[in-house]
């Protein structure tokens, strides 16, 4: 397909993006725990309602795979990965779309494992309801209540307890009723929106499109005329966020601002707030690939030109001056943990919120909360799937509504600056310092960064490392602190005469830097130790390139930053 070209009456944002906002789509998606029939209940979904391609059923038919006792294995029809066709599993997170004459359906299958729980939260992410499958032979399992408070933390506005395998307990209405008081309970602590509890047999189809001759005690409806049924919840936010995604700048006479409208709505004529800078202008015109429009609604990707010519970049922000968002640097958030390398309190990450990046650290883990019993336990680092309280801090400000209120403005991802993997995704509850929005034009000041704002930046307050006839050492740990988001500089004293480096050295350490000083000599250790001493650390002596004792070296360095930070919690 041809990429289109940027015209001053057009956008690249064509119309599937537009199409966003269609109150007759509902995407929902599947959680629970392993084995509970996810994957069999959507293709039954599919299979039921006829939305499976004859190639596709053919296909399945004839699979060697078949684990199902009847001729068809419906998980077949969603678990589309080798390695899960052969496990009989869901690893990946998988999209299908289907219609009946009343509605239209994305379906997010997900997995039900613990080690890819951070599959089911991405798969959560744009639902606007969630089926939670529950195994009537087993009850309510930990992963159910797991993705049950996932569910909760995502603000997901319809939850349907979908009691599967009702065939294996002869149909029994006590089994259902016990499972289903017991959901009732978890949903009532978690504060779940809505909640629809309907038993169901995946298998043998009893529930799921059609009403169950076996279960005529049940006299609500089958899921999909329940899903069928569910009504929409638009935004309800008056206030406009506009994320700039994309500056179009084809030639002199024309200048549009590419985003999608993440909640709200924007009318040409409208007065809007240019954040950072603060500055007003009206909106010009609202274009399309289809043409211009009168007003954008939330959802919809548009292009827009402003009376005035404003400075905004990728990663600005367009809003209503009536009711602006928070601008901060210091958050409480909600944490899902979703990386196997645990969480390192000193480390910066690249948060990515909305169409802009920064660095980040987790300043601090409030509490971690036990999925099983929804308690707070102290914690101060996370695993994967670790779901915690915690405080974000932040090198530039964000513009930032509460998930609760604004979801696309409330959310974001952690990524690992070095492997560029998603480590995390947050909920933002709300800003520490609260600054006002109106104030949104952010003063350098000239005073300058204090060493406790350099030090809350990086992790760690000014150091310096004498490593003495060891330049490979050296290197390895600078490579070791950089990788860990140390602001590190490696140093060839032997460059400098010794007032020189007095000099250099007393630059770095105003500047907060962890400083290697590589040298021939110990001749500059009283030098370092008169700028940087207590923090001044001195790396055994090697002839050759003993890397297991110049990491043991690093180690030692990283119990001295862990110390430093938690001597100033205490102080804080």
């Amino acid at each position: 397909m041809a990429t289109p070209t940027f015209e001053p009456n057009a956008s690249s944002f064509a119309a599937a993006g537009l199409q966003a906002a269609n109150l007759n789509l509902l995407r929902f998606t599947t959680a629970g725990s392993v084995d509970d029939g996810k994957s069999t209940l959507i293709g039954r979904l599919l299979y039921d309602s006829q939305a499976v391609y004859e190639d596709q059923l053919a296909s399945v038919k004839k699979s060697r795979i078949n684990r199902s006792s009847g001729p068809i294995d419906f998980s077949l029809l969603t678990d589309g990965l080798r390695a899960e066709r052969e496990q009989g599993i869901t690893i990946d997170v998988a999209y299908r779309y289907f219609s009946t004459p009343r509605r239209k359906f994305i379906i997010a299958d997900t997995p039900g494992h613990e080690q890819y729980t951070r599959n089911m939260a991405t798969g959560a992410s744009t639902a606007d309801a969630a089926i939670v499958l529950l195994d009537a032979t087993k009850g309510v399992l930990p992963q159910a209540r797991r993705h049950a408070y996932i569910a909760s933390l995502l603000r997901i506005h319809h939850v349907v307890a979908a009691i599967n395998k009702m065939d294996l307990v002869s149909y029994s209405q006590e089994v259902f009723d016990r499972i289903a008081l017991e959901f009732r309970d978890v949903a009532e602590k978690l504060g779940l929106f809505s909640i629809y509890v309907v038993p169901i047999s995946a298998l043998e189809g009893d529930n799921v499109v059609r009403r169950s001759s076996r279960m005529k005690w049940f006299e609500g409806a089958p899921l999909l005329e329940h899903l069928e049924e569910l009504p929409n919840e638009p935004d309800r936010s008056p206030s406009a966020r506009f994320p700039v995604q994309y500056v179009i700048r084809p030639d002199q006479t024309f200048r549009g601002f590419a985003g999608q409208l993440a909640s709200g709505s924007l009318s040409v004529g409208e007065t809007v707030l240019a954040l950072p800078s603060g500055v007003k202008s009206r909106v010009k015109s609202i274009i399309t690939f289809d043409g211009e429009l009168r007003e954008a609604r939330a959802g919809e990707a548009v292009t827009l030109t402003l009376e005035d010519e404003v400075d905004i970049s990728r990663g600005d922000m367009l809003v209503t001056e009536d009711k602006p968002p928070a601008i901060s640097r210091s958050l409480v958030s909600r944490l899902i943990w979703m990386h196997p390398e645990p969480l390192d309190p000193a480390k910066l990450y690249i948060l990515k919120h909305s169409t802009r990046s920064v660095r980040a650290r987790v300043a601090h883990v409030r509490h971690r909360i036990d999925v099983n019993t929804f308690a707070k336990t102290p914690a101060r680092t996370l695993e994967m799937n670790d779901i915690a309280s915690v405080e974000i801090e932040t090198t530039l400000p964000l513009f930032f509504d509460p998930y609760r209120e604004i979801r696309a403005t409330g959310s974001f991802i952690l990524i690992d600056p070095i492997s560029n993997a998603t480590v995390a995704a947050g909920m933002i509850e709300r800003s520490i310092d609260d600054t006002p929005a109106k104030n949104a034009v952010e003063s350098d000041g000239t005073d300058g960064a204090t060493p406790l704002e350099r030090r809350e930046r990086f992790g760690h307050g000014a150091v310096a490392i004498l490593v003495v006839n060891a330049s490979e050492i050296a290197g390895f740990v600078e490579r070791a602190l950089f990788r860990d988001g140390w602001n590190a500089a490696l140093i060839d004293a032997n460059d400098f005469t010794e007032n020189e480096l007095r000099a250099v050295a007393r630059t770095l350490q105003c500047a907060g830097v962890a400083a290697i000083f590589s040298t021939t000599a110990r001749q500059y250790q009283p030098v370092l130790s008169e700028l940087f001493e207590p923090a001044l650390f001195e790396a055994p002596a090697s002839a050759s390139s003993d890397f297991s004792t110049a990491q043991q070296f690093v180690d030692q360095l990283r119990g001295w930053r862990e110390a430093a930070l938690r001597n100033q919690e205490k102080q804080s």
